[in-house]
């Protein structure tokens, strides 16, 4: 199965076990992906700091650290590691297998970030550079040049205003995990479009963009 993954990034390991630590979770074992995670979540930001850096020339600092904020946040992370079918592939205790970790999108944002750690400690940061573009080529071409740049709720917001509709409500569901990893469920509805979305995260800030995003995305339909 590994051997699918690193057909799917586009990197072949010298180490396995780098990869292997990278896909274990802590509930699994010790060593677990979370030191990974912190050498990749560095890389990460590194290398879309350079891609916009050299993309938009014209861009103003403020506009960059939006931008880059946007590419390197959970739901990014999380959409990302689903189009690489990374559930698959991660190493999780029973808990988390029974209560869906496997598709949480803060396991598999982390994961993939551990992977980009994992890449670099194996063959250096040019490695790790090319990885992490290959997986971001779409999202990157995806970028207007002076393109307002303005968050899923002020978006909503927005929307809705322009159509004098009634501004959305955000409300808890549920939270869940242990204090230091706790992750929250918000529903964004709206109520005259008959809309109800979801989001999660591991603040309410977080959950409730990723919800307004999707409430978007439900928004753009035909």
């Amino acid at each position: 199965m590994s051997n699918r993954l690193e057909q799917a990034i586009g990197y072949k390991f010298s180490d396995p076990f780098l990869l292997l630590t990278a896909l274990t979770h802590r509930s699994h074992s010790s060593p677990h992906n979370e030191r990974l995670e912190f050498l990749g979540d560095s890389v990460l930001n590194g290398v879309i700091a350079r891609q916009l850096f050299d993309r938009f020339p014209e861009l103003p600092e403020g506009d960059l650290s939006r931008l880059r904020a946007n590419l390197v946040r959970q739901d990014s992370l999380h959409q990302l590691a689903l189009s690489l079918d990374l559930g698959c592939f991660l190493r999780l205790g029973d808990g988390e297998l029974k209560s869906g970790g496997a598709q949480r999108p803060s396991i598999l944002a982390d994961a993939l970030e551990a992977l980009f750690g994992a890449v670099w400690l194996d063959a250096g940061f040019d490695a790790a550079s090319a990885v992490i573009v290959r997986q971001y080529t779409a999202l990157l071409a995806a970028i207007v040049p002076g393109q307002t740049i303005k968050d899923a709720k002020t978006q909503l917001q927005e929307h809705l205003q322009g159509r004098r509709l009634p501004l959305p409500k955000y409300s808890l569901i549920a939270t869940e995990g242990e204090a230091h990893a706790q992750q929250f469920r918000i529903a964004c509805t709206i109520e005259a479009l008959q809309i109800r979305s979801e989001g999660s995260g591991s603040s309410r800030r977080g959950a409730e963009q990723m919800a307004a995003e999707r409430a978007l995305e439900r928004l753009q339909q035909p």
